[in-house]
């Protein structure tokens, strides 16, 4: 019996490429992930006789993946005067030379928090903060950029395309794995 490695390559390749990109999705999204960013950082000036100003800026913390994040730590190398909104279970824990941590019980999936500070020179927004993370992982630190999202027509059709393109490359690997394995024999 004669077995026709186009017909198997072009009946494996889409089911391989499914199978294998249902386990990478479930695999990296099955977990908490953590991103923070900077919202905002100013220097507000008082208009009074010494020239004074007041520094400000914002953090958000996101829960960004499906599962909750446990023991959220924003560390500090000192901690000025803040604020947590939305208002929720916190706790402050002081460390040496000033330096703090703000631990936050849980963070659920799809749930933010922002926190602002206000400070006086000479300190600035980046002598603040030193890190973020859980007990799962570290937060991932990214810059904003404002961007259009795309809709879902459009996500759908990079989707296929990308599906498209991977069932291709196993195909020929296929194929090419198939021929190579005949040539041995």
């Amino acid at each position: 019996m004669d077995i026709n490695i186009d017909v198997i390559g072009k009946l494996l390749a889409p089911i391989f490429t499914a199978i294998v990109g249902f386990i990478a999705k479930r695999y990296f999204e099955a977990r908490p992930k953590l991103i923070t960013y900077l919202v905002h950082a100013s220097a507000i000036p008082l208009g009074d006789e010494k020239n004074t100003n007041v520094n400000t800026h914002s953090i958000v913390v996101r829960n960004a993946g499906k599962k909750t994040a446990h023991n959220v730590r924003i560390g500090h190398n000192f901690l000025p005067a803040f604020q947590i909104y939305p208002q929720l279970s916190h706790e402050v824990v002081r460390g040496l030379n000033n330096s703090a941590e703000i631990i936050i019980p849980t963070l659920v999936p799809g749930e933010q928090i922002n926190i602002s500070y206000l400070y006086f020179p000479p300190d600035i927004w980046n002598q603040i903060h030193s890190y973020c993370k859980s007990d799962e992982m570290t937060a991932k630190y990214i810059n904003i950029i404002p961007a259009p999202q795309l809709n879902k027509l459009q996500l759908s059709i990079i989707w296929a395309l990308l599906f498209i393109g991977a069932s291709t490359l196993v195909y020929w690997a296929i194929y090419w794995l198939w021929v190579w394995v005949l040539k041995s024999v």
